[in-house]
Order: C-alpha cells, then sequence, then structure tokens
C-alpha cells in the first residue's frame, strides 16, 4: 500500500471513529492541570485509568501540586500508590519528576519532547499525551490499542512504539492525531478488544467487517 493509500484509508479511519466517539477525550479525570496529567499517565502503567482516578483523587488531597509532592515523604506516597502497582518505583517517579518540574522547570511541565523525557518514568507515550491534551500540538500516543488496531485496519507494519508512533505521524492528519488515539483507546476497549480476550484470532469488527474501509 502506498503512502497516498494509507493517508486515504486513514481518513476514513478518522471520519469513522469521529461519527462513533464524538467526544474524544482522556478517561484519565486530570481537570486540566498539566502536572496531574503527568503524575496520573505513570501510575496508569499496567493499571487501569479507573483505578488511577480513584487512587489520585486521595493522592492530590495529600499533595496538591507538584511542590507539596516533590516535599513529600516517599513512604506516605508509596502507601497510596500502592495500588497502582509498581507503587515503590511509581512513587520515586512522580516525587523525582515533581521535583524537576519546580527546579528546573518553574514549576511549568514543559511542552517539548526533548525535555519531557528528562523527567523521571516518563517515555515517548507519555510525553505525546501531555503535548497533544494540554499543548494541543499534533501527537501520536502509541498505546497498546493504538498498536493493535492501527496494524489490523492495515494503517502500520510494525509493533514498535516508535516506529508506530512515526507511521501513523505521515498518514494522519496532524489536527486529528490527539483525538485520533483518544478513539482509538476508546473503540479497543468497547470494541476491538485483544484476540486472546476471547481466544480468537481476530476483534469482532474483523470478523463481522462492520468498519468497511477496503
Amino acid at each position: 500500500m502506498t503512502v497516498t493509500e494509507k493517508k486515504e484509508r486513514a481518513e476514513k479511519v478518522v471520519g469513522i471513529l469521529k461519527r462513533k466517539y464524538p467526544a474524544a477525550e482522556c478517561e484519565l479525570r486530570y481537570e486540566g492541570d498539566a502536572w496531574r496529567l503527568l503524575v496520573m499517565s505513570r501510575l496508569s502503567a499496567q493499571c487501569t485509568d479507573k483505578r488511577v482516578n480513584i487512587v489520585s483523587k486521595e493522592l492530590f488531597e495529600h499533595f496538591p501540586t507538584a511542590e507539596k509532592m516533590a516535599e513529600g515523604d516517599l513512604a506516605e506516597i508509596e502507601k497510596i500508590v500502592y495500588p497502582c502497582g509498581v507503587y515503590r518505583v511509581k512513587a520515586k517517579n512522580i516525587k523525582d519528576m515533581s521535583g524537576m518540574i519546580v527546579n528546573d522547570f518553574g514549576g511549568v511541565v514543559p511542552k517539548e519532547m526533548d525535555e519531557l523525557l528528562k523527567l523521571p518514568g516518563v517515555g515517548r507515550k507519555i510525553a505525546n499525551l501531555i503535548i497533544g491534551d494540554i499543548y494541543g500540538l499534533p501527537a501520536i500516543v502509541a498505546d497498546t490499542h493504538c498498536i493493535r488496531i492501527s496494524n489490523r485496519l492495515g494503517l502500520c507494519t510494525s509493533k514498535d512504539p516508535a516506529k508506530v508512533e512515526k507511521q501513523l505521524s505521515e498518514i494522519v492528519p496532524p489536527e486529528e492525531q490527539s483525538d485520533f488515539c483518544h478513539r482509538l483507546v476508546m473503540f479497543g476497549r468497547e470494541v476491538c478488544e485483544k484476540a486472546e480476550v476471547r481466544r480468537l484470532p481476530v476483534c469482532r469488527y474483523e470478523m463481522h467487517n462492520r468498519i468497511i474501509i477496503y
């Protein structure tokens, strides 16, 4: 498939998903706060957004700002984030990243990829979430849903997050990229599950051809 053909397919998929999910939004309830989204994104690794939303409510009651988190007792942070799993690593990451934001970035979460990647526990997926959701810039969040569904739809040809990010950024319109990724998450959770969930080789949308893109 040529790049032009992939662009045409991507535009069609974008349109279908926009009709199915008019409101594309992050399921983490961060209240428009960049630092909170950063913290919650780190907690969400190997954890559900639903649980992160519950845990974060208590976490931010105790540590409502980056300054408070940076000054907080690590053991107390660990106790609160324990339900999110890998709690020692996550607690240290969110405490240390909060300190860096306060001391190195003047209390403002940066919007440049290179700067975001300096923060403990932040990879390209979290960085792109910040860039897209907070700053409204083109960004592909190559999470498991994005990778799985994009491959199934023929939009990319790799399971490597960095390659998927690059391939999709070349064919998905820049102004649609952030919302497109959120809609893929919604679609993946509702419809296009992992095949092994039902011990089937493909998702039910593929089986019934309910998305016609070919």
